[in-house]
């Protein structure tokens, strides 16, 4: 009996120690989520104050998880606390904007993306360009970072670097106060610097800090041999076929359309003329459930929130609105900015609700934007030529392509639509999704009034009133 339980217990240890301290199943879609170490990031995974949550990393490992037919658990990790976690091996992935431990002790997937650590500095001063100049220089970092160990590291090396890691906020808040000048360096991720150039436009970057890093997923100590292959057979595809391409768009693809000035001009007009009209776009957004800071964006691409623009085709207002469009929505004044924008919304819900059901966000919103600028007429044109050269109508990602074909002869007589100037729709749509990055950033979101209210019959109202002189 003695020999019997010795047996019993030397099997279960060792079936403890082949699992290892923490292991996990692999997921399945009856049993086991796909739980994901992660932590807050503008390129890992982003909450946002109404509960969204997107994020590069965090999109790209959907996509794998319903590869695999499983939902998602997220495990999101203070900074402070993500090594010791990632040790404790109790997760399937580490996601993270993670590079290979040093020690190689950690099993990781191929390299995902390459990225460099970098110097940001003020435009006014001195640029650096050789590491010996960091002598003497107090730079900041996020704590618990690669670009904190970087700089670590770098201080073995330059005499008297002093190196201060900021336990607080995010890498754009950090930022935020180099372009105040608040602090003088701060080491970021070089994919980080198109992004906060539309929030700090006086960033300059002049110095690589270190050579390029692969980025990765971490599958722990003791990873499941066949999640091991699935993971890394995953990441291998996404490279080539157009999967990690289009979620790098969505998130990448519009940030280097607007010039340093642009971003300074609208940066300042946030501060002097929003104020005027913000009680509308909210007003709108209580009325249609249009984010109030998308109608703001779109407003001031079309008018720089001028309520008297009138452009030489007769479109007029501070959403620019044609004629036959007002009168479709019944607008009495184009000029009246209450009127526009409320409008503006409406017509707005009323281009998404058009598209086919199965395009999904934020797709479904920049194709509506196209035809905002184009029209439905020639939007929907434009998604049968795509049909007909192999691209997908319901992707912005291959939509983007196909526009600026519409001003060529060979293609417009095909469709039979006339000419029209698709490329313009692009560089709108693009711009339109950078200003409403950096008014998501620095404006917040519209609270619903207390309960009582009717924005509804005020909508209502709008819909059905008579319009007056029009304008």
């Amino acid at each position: 009996m003695r020999r019997i339980t010795a047996l019993l217990l030397l099997i279960l240890t060792l079936f403890v120690a082949a699992c290892g301290d923490g292991a996990l199943p692999f997921p399945t879609p009856a049993q086991h989520d796909l739980v994901v170490l992660t932590r807050n990031g503008p390129l890992s995974y982003l909450s946002g104050e109404d509960s969204s949550v997107g994020g590069l990393e965090r999109d790209l490992i959907e996509a794998f998880a319903q590869e695999l037919g499983v939902g998602v658990s997220y495990r999101v990790v203070a900074p402070g606390e993500f090594e010791a976690q990632v040790r404790r091996g109790d997760y399937h992935l580490a996601a993270a904007w993670l590079s290979p431990h040093a020690e190689g002790s950690l099993q990781a997937t191929p390299p995902i993306f390459l990225t460099r650590d970098i110097l940001a500095q003020h435009e006014a001063s001195l640029p650096l360009t050789k590491l010996e100049q960091l002598a003497g220089k107090t730079v900041h970092a996020l704590a618990s970072t690669r670009q904190a160990a970087t700089l670590h590291r770098l201080a073995h090396q330059i005499p008297d670097l002093r190196v201060i890691e900021v336990g607080e906020g995010d890498i754009l808040k950090l930022l935020q106060a180099l372009g105040e000048r608040k602090v003088d360096y701060v080491a970021m991720d070089s994919r980080i610097e198109d992004i906060a150039n539309q929030f700090v436009p006086s960033l300059r970057s002049t110095l690589k800090l270190s050579d390029e890093r692969p980025i990765i997923w971490q599958l722990g100590p003791r990873p499941n041999s066949e999640f091991i292959a699935r993971a890394n057979a995953f990441v291998e595809r996404v490279q080539h076929d157009g999967t990690l391409a289009r979620i790098e768009e969505r998130y990448f693809g519009h940030v280097r359309r607007l010039t340093q000035a642009d971003v300074t001009r609208f940066l300042a007009e946030i501060e002097t003329t929003l104020p005027k009209f913000r009680r509308h776009f909210e007003s709108a957004e209580a009325l249609t459930g249009i984010d109030w800071r998308l109608t703001a964006a779109i407003a001031y691409q079309e008018s720089h929130w001028d309520p008297n623009a009138i452009s030489p085709t007769n479109v007029r207002g501070i959403m620019m609105l044609t004629e036959d469009t007002a009168d479709h929505l019944g607008v009495g004044n184009r000029l009246n900015p209450r009127e526009s924008i409320i409008a503006g919304a409406r017509y707005l819900v009323q281009l998404k609700e058009a598209l086919d059901p199965e395009i999904e966000e934020p797709d479904r919103t920049w194709l509506a934007l196209s035809a905002y600028n184009l029209g439905p007429g020639n939007a929907a044109a434009s998604r049968r030529l795509a049909r007909e050269l192999g691209a997908n109508p319901n992707l912005w990602f291959e939509m983007k392509r196909i526009l600026p074909l519409l001003a060529q002869r060979k293609y417009y007589e095909r469709i039979k639509s006339g000419r029209a100037r698709g490329g313009e729709a692009v560089i709108l749509v693009e711009n339109i999704r950078s200003y409403y990055d950096i008014l998501l950033r620095h404006e917040s979101p519209w609270q619903a009034p207390p309960t009582g209210s009717n924005p509804a019959a005020e909508l209502s109202a709008s819909k059905h009133a008579k319009p007056g002189r029009k304008r």
